[in-house]
């Protein structure tokens, strides 16, 4: 058994799969993080050890009274969710993405599909890519295709790519293409919450239909609906390629 360097807490606990960093850092400062019986602190480290069981913490470390286990090897998948189904992973939920996933390994979505949208998701147990995909100074695009309730004008798309402001938001700039009459394609790198309807409402137009097509370099495809596929060597070394300034 041999010791490696000390760790940031949340560092760790994103490691384990136990959430992302920065869901780590809210646990941590809701006190619901106890590390040798005390609650723990951000700037608590951990000390890593190497085992027969693979990398865990020299300290005993709990999320609301439960252990948090060792770091699992990491595991990347693509999921394509359906309308009505809830991406909070809370267990009262009937309709909750946790009753689709598998016990093990741990897997936790890269970001929020809204209920009554659709389309890809990454479900992974790697908190640091996490944590990149979703920081919005790292600005990775996303993909939607979206077909509103009546026909739109060449105006429509200029105003949205422009960036569309509402309540006390300004879009930024984004990609968009015409698909159909009533439908369009659009590339965000930011991540508001129901971004792609608030705009398209600010400018007079209903969402009736929202699905995300593209996450970077990973694609929908002919995934089914509810159906879930791990990413390839290729896919997992081009996804690594793209975050490579930040990793």
């Amino acid at each position: 058994m041999s010791h490696n360097a000390p760790m940031r807490l949340a560092k760790y606990l994103a490691l384990t799969g136990c959430c992302s960093r920065r869901a780590a850092t809210r646990l941590i400062r809701d006190g619901r993080i106890m590390i040798d019986g005390r609650q723990a602190n951000h700037i608590d480290t951990v000390t890593i050890i190497d085992s027969m069981a693979g990398q865990r913490s020299e300290e005993r470390l709990t999320l609301d009274a439960v252990v948090i286990n060792a770091v699992e090897e990491k595991a990347y998948w693509l999921f394509h969710k359906a309308v009505g189904t809830d991406s909070r992973l809370l267990e009262q939920l009937p309709c909750s993405l946790l009753h689709l996933l598998p016990a093990s390994p741990r897997l936790y979505p890269v970001g929020r599909l809204d209920k009554d949208s659709r389309g890809l998701m990454l479900l992974t147990n790697d908190g640091d890519l996490t944590h990149q995909l979703l920081h919005p100074d790292f600005g990775h695009s996303k993909t939607y295709h979206v077909q509103l309730d009546r026909e739109f004008d060449a105006l429509f798309l200029q105003k949205m790519a422009a960036g569309v402001s509402y309540k006390n938001v300004t879009t930024l700039p984004c990609q968009l293409r015409r698909l159909d009459l009533d439908r369009y394609e659009i590339t965000l790198t930011q991540g508001l919450n129901r971004q792609i309807r608030r705009m398209s409402q600010a400018l007079g137009y209903k969402v009736i239909d929202l699905k995300r097509v593209a996450i970077e370099n990973l694609h929908l495809a002919s995934l089914a609906e509810g159906d879930m596929q791990p990413l390839t060597s290729e896919q997992l070394t081009q996804l690594f390629a793209a975050l490579s300034p930040t990793r």
